[in-house]
């Protein structure tokens, strides 16, 4: 059998003098994924990301409140211990999440109105929506 290039069949692929022959990751890497619009994964997945709305408190839920700091302030030389849930704002949309947060408090600071705790963790009073004392109340 004969054919039109049977004259070429034999002869050596050619290579380049100038350029280097590429390996086969770099010869791969011409075909890779490529992502054209840079952060638009990131910006969908941040929009689909949900936050929850702050809750407005009843005045039953913040006289309870009231007497859980008044019984923390009390007893605030002991350090009690105290697990607190409050509501941190998200940086980057409207809303936010809820978090549970224990551990020993330190001070309530009246005039920037913070409760703190030993190990500098600080929390806005106005963002807290429970005190629980996992050791029983600070009376105890």
């Amino acid at each position: 059998m004969s054919g039109k290039y049977d004259d070429m069949i034999g002869l050596q692929h050619p290579t380049s003098k100038r350029h280097p022959r590429m390996s086969n990751i770099e010869r791969a890497a011409q075909f890779s994924p490529f992502a054209a619009l840079t952060g638009y994964e990131d910006a969908i997945n941040e929009t689909g990301r949900l936050t929850d709305q702050k809750m407005e408190l009843s005045e039953e839920r913040k006289a309870v409140l009231d007497r859980a700091l008044s019984g923390l302030s009390e007893h605030i030389a002991d350090m009690p211990a105290a697990a607190v849930t409050y509501f941190e704002p998200d940086p980057r949309k409207n809303g936010g999440e809820y978090v549970r947060y224990e551990g020993r408090v330190r001070s309530i600071d009246e005039v920037q109105k913070q409760l703190r705790f030993s190990d500098g963790k600080e929390i806005a009073l106005s963002e807290i929506i429970e005190i629980d004392f996992p050791h029983g109340t600070p009376e105890s």
